[in-house]
């Protein structure tokens, strides 16, 4: 590539002549170039002074621009006579959209230097440098992408699918993702973008559950979502998604143990499912360099992406070389950046210490989360999945096997019920109320919902047309 490909100084005199000439052009040129977009300093310069004087709202023609250059002691009478001088353009738009290819290809260029730089003398590791390489690129195709103006007829359709969507969500207040809980929108307003959101529970408690119902919830209101999972494959995840969707026992699901209704209503939810914006990379072995890489690609290739999810956050590894609490904490500072930088909100799935079991009040806090000190600096939200009838149903179990030992009967009382009471408690909310939201869990489906609502009920009709008219092809039952 000769340097010729990566600027032309006539083109850029072209457009800041242009401007001189006929001042009402800067703001749609400013629009779409940047100082760094010009190549010469000395056309930077000249940007730079129209860009001053645009906000003392003064004229940018010859006199002014002249008078701004000789106070910042950067006025060059040669480069300035040449874009005096320049040929009158009358498409603008070409010549800007010229600077900016060539500014982009010089920044690709500059990347293929800094890849040399890091790879052979800075002898940097292949993650790190996969790492920046993927961050630079991605910078590069945001400041290649440009808005341009936005035309009534698609502007109106927008508005009017927004006024929808609030009338669907019932006016409550939620600004960013919706979680699909009345009570936990009203402490946290939805996931807003670039939050860092920890969820955190012990084994069994249904964190994963309850990850899944939010992501869900996203789908179902046309959102794009990523699922990192790090401890069950992909399909174990959309078999609970499917059962909390259709409200067939998970169970039953598993061994394909199904009434003619039920593949029926299988068939039209597995439609609807692989219509929506779901993306899972189940690899078992995830570092925080290849998460954010994998993360910022799927993302350029699906901008409707605006959740991601990270199941769990102790399973994932840093860079190596370093004991695990630098490790934890080099993961939950690049989950933060990386939610500022997509502007999407990350949710975290962790484990609690074992301690909190050894407590007469089992409820968690912000010191049972396991190397609890940078995931509570870096989150801003950290909630608690908190299910009480777990821990009585092991303590009925620990006296049982006591009584047994010691040779006598011991008739239990708890009674497992199909739907337990469930707590979100959240123990940090940087931008808002802490408090406990209050669900039900029902087990058969892996599901919350809201305390009080109205049980889901299913509704078969014509089952075999419904399957007939599916784009899903059911196995023979």
């Amino acid at each position: 590539m000769t340097q010729n490909q990566l600027h032309n100084l006539n083109i850029e005199r072209a457009v800041l002549s242009a401007i001189i000439f006929e001042p009402a052009l800067y703001e749609d040129v400013a629009s779409k170039l940047d100082l760094k977009d010009f190549y010469l300093p000395d056309h930077q310069i000249i940007f730079e002074s129209m860009q001053e004087l645009d906000r003392e709202e003064q004229p940018i023609d010859e006199e002014f621009l002249k008078k701004k250059l000789l106070a910042k002691k950067r006025y060059n009478e040669d480069v300035f006579i040449e874009i005096i001088s320049a040929n009158p353009i009358s498409n603008v738009t070409a010549y800007v959209e010229e600077i900016k290819e060539r500014a982009i290809k010089r920044e690709l260029v500059k990347l293929t230097t800094k890849i040399r730089e890091v790879t052979l003398e800075e002898d940097l590791p292949s993650d790190d440098i996969l790492n920046i390489v993927q961050k630079e690129l991605y910078e590069i195709s945001l400041d290649a992408a440009t808005k341009e103006f936005r035309e009534a007829p698609e502007m109106v359709i927008s508005t009017i699918a927004h006024i929808h969507e609030m009338k669907k969500r019932g006016n409550n207040g939620v600004t960013g993702v919706d979680t699909g809980f009345r009570e936990l929108n009203e402490l946290t307003a939805g996931f807003g973008e670039g939050q860092l959101i920890i969820i955190a529970a012990r084994p069994a408690m249904g964190k994963t559950a309850f990850t899944l119902n939010l992501a869900q919830k996203a789908l179902d209101d046309g959102r794009g979502v990523a699922i990192f999972s790090l401890e069950m494959p992909a399909e174990e995840l959309m078999l609970r998604m499917l059962s909390a969707k259709t409200s067939i026992a998970l169970q039953n699901l598993k061994v394909g143990n199904l009434s003619d209704e039920e593949w029926s209503h299988l068939s039209r939810a597995s439609d609807e499912m692989s219509r929506q914006k779901l993306f899972v990379d189940d690899d078992g072995f995830l570092n925080i360099n290849q998460l954010r890489s994998k993360l910022r690609k799927i993302k350029t290739q699906n901008p409707e992406i605006s959740l991601a999810i990270i199941d769990y956050l102790q399973l994932m590894s840093g860079t190596g070389g370093k004991d695990r609490h630098l490790e934890v904490s080099e993961i939950s500072r690049g989950l933060k950046l990386l939610a500022r930088e997509l502007q999407i909100p990350v949710v975290a799935l962790s484990q609690l210490n074992r301690g909190l079991e050894s407590r007469h009040d089992k409820r968690p806090m912000l010191s049972d989360i396991r190397e609890s000190g940078s995931i509570e600096q870096d989150a801003d939200i950290i909630m608690f999945v908190y299910r009480d009838d777990i821990y009585k149903m092991r303590e009925e179990k620990e006296k049982e096997k006591r009584a047994k030992s010691e040779g006598k009967e011991y008739k239990s009382e708890f009674v497992a019920k199909p739907e337990e009471d469930a707590e979100v408690i959240i123990g940090k909310n940087r931008s808002g109320p802490i408090g406990t939201a209050h669900l039900v869990f029902q087990k058969r489906f892996t599901r919350f919902v809201d305390k009080g609502a109205v049980p889901v009920e299913i509704v078969y009709e014509n089952a075999e047309e419904n399957a007939r008219n599916s784009h899903i092809e059911l196995p023979p039952i």
